[in-house]
């Protein structure tokens, strides 16, 4: 059983800046992707920003140049520096990973952390 647990959210006024963090934890092997998605009530699940193992990057037109997502490999570990943020930004952020565990490749979401934007 793999769980992601991410952790960081909250209150934050226009302009400031949170750091969102998520563990994987379990039996892997390995982690291929992992990401940072966001929902807001009534919408899709979108694309924030996503890792490879490799480090490659890939990010939501509107995050680019504010936000930053890295990862440490040997903690099973992704983040998400967010900064110049916006009241559009005010979503549930989800944690994403393609783990790879023994015989087989699975992807997991984390519980969801509330980021809030003030005007």
């Amino acid at each position: 059983q793999v769980q992601l647990v991410e952790s960081g959210g909250g209150l934050v006024q226009t302009g400031g800046s949170l750091r969102l963090s998520c563990a994987a934890s379990g039996t892997i092997n390995s982690i291929i992707n992992m990401g940072w998605y966001r929902q807001t009530p009534g919408n899709q699940r979108e694309l924030v920003a996503s890792i490879t193992r490799s480090g490659s990057t890939n990010y939501a037109d509107s995050v680019k140049g504010r936000f930053t997502i890295s990862r440490d490999n040997a903690k099973n570990a992704v983040y998400l520096q967010m900064s110049s943020l916006k009241p559009e930004d005010t979503a549930v952020y989800y944690c994403n990973a393609y783990v790879i565990v023994p015989f087989r490749g699975d992807n997991y979401w984390g519980q969801g952390t509330q980021v809030t934007v003030s005007s």
